[in-house]
């Protein structure tokens, strides 16, 4: 499958939805942060392909890294609507801007 047709398919899985019900994977270290200033289903895209050199990119630049309790904790309280897509094993978030 090409990159496109891949962020299409992520693009139908990719749902709001409120922090409170991805509690367990973020207890379980599986909640990936993706920066508002990426595009949500190109980051789970390159994740499916393996793209370990634009992954380590992001990360280094804090664009996309597990998350952390202090945002966990503001979600939560804010009870936050956020962009989620499920890439096995990882959730991805994205707060709705």
């Amino acid at each position: 499958m090409m990159t496109n047709e891949i962020e299409q398919q992520i693009n139908l899985e990719t749902a709001q939805i409120h922090w409170h019900e991805l509690q367990r994977f973020f207890a379980s270290g599986n909640a990936i942060a993706v920066d508002p200033t990426l595009d949500l289903t190109h980051v789970a895209a390159q994740i499916v392909a393996d793209n370990a050199t634009q992954i380590k990119e992001w990360m280094d630049a804090g664009l996309v890294d597990a998350v952390k309790d202090s945002q966990a904790q503001q979600w939560y309280e804010q009870n936050a609507l956020v962009w989620a897509v499920v890439i096995k094993p990882w959730v991805l978030v994205q707060p709705i801007i």
